[in-house]
């Protein structure tokens, strides 16, 4: 399945959210949305994802 992952075009074969952010291979503290909509941390695992979504990923920055 194709997804627009920060601008990008990502070809992944995982379905759920939780399972995409594993296989591109993020990890730790994250945001995340698709087509827009805010998707809480515990609500990863049961989003399942469609050819074509748009999803955004957040890392914070530290800094001072």
């Amino acid at each position: 399945m194709k997804i627009v992952l920060n601008g990008e075009v990502h070809d992944v074969s995982a379905r759920t959210l939780d399972a995409v952010l594993v296989e591109i291979g993020f990890d730790g503290l994250l945001a995340t949305a698709v087509n827009g909509d805010f998707v809480p941390q515990l609500e990863r695992k049961t989003r399942v994802l469609k050819d074509h979504d748009r999803v955004e990923v957040l890392a914070p920055m530290q800094g001072g």
